[in-house]
């Protein structure tokens, strides 16, 4: 696995939490219990401090940074999805933040709430709870409100997706 101290900065890793071979993980970065980091998924916690909540899976190739102003925190029960770029930003519980998207420094993402696909959540950015944003610059979807329990499905499957990749992953080459 490619995990790194960078001086004092040694990251945390729940024993009940996954982290690919091919992830990298550096510095000031917690993930909980039953949280997922994938393959080529960069975490680097140089600047501040990163956490991936409980069951939240970061899935392959997405990059989370921070910065000495903002740190990056990921609630429970999340999906970041491939290839999402959050850099100093706040997620809430049970959000999705779909693939190709970005969430840039000092922005909110409240509880429930779905960033689509190749969005972009500008500096500073607010999204309500269990609301939907699109574009870029992501705007709201009017009229949609995310069901509370939209996640609990992929969240369950990366859970089981932990425990399979634990017992199960090797190396064949």
């Amino acid at each position: 696995m490619a995990i790194y101290a960078l001086g004092d900065l040694i990251p945390t890793i729940h024993p009940d939490a996954y982290v690919h071979p091919d992830a990298t993980v550096i510095g000031a970065v917690t993930v909980h219990a039953q949280a997922s980091v994938w393959p080529q998924a960069v975490l680097r916690g140089d600047y501040g401090t990163i956490e991936v909540g409980e069951r939240t899976s970061v899935q392959d190739g997405s990059v989370v940074h921070c910065t000495q102003f903002h740190p990056v925190v990921i609630g429970p029960d999340c999906v970041v999805g491939h290839n999402v770029h959050i850099e100093g930003a706040t997620i809430g519980a049970r959000c999705l933040i779909a693939s190709g998207s970005v969430v840039l420094n000092g922005s909110v993402v409240e509880d429930g709430a779905v960033v689509g696909a190749g969005a972009v959540v500008s500096f500073n950015g607010h999204v309500a709870a269990r609301t939907m944003v699109l574009g870029v610059p992501a705007r709201v979807r009017e009229g949609h409100e995310v069901p509370e329990d939209m996640t609990s499905g992929i969240v369950a499957t990366y859970v089981a997706n932990v425990r399979t990749f634990k017992a199960n992953l090797r190396r064949v080459d």
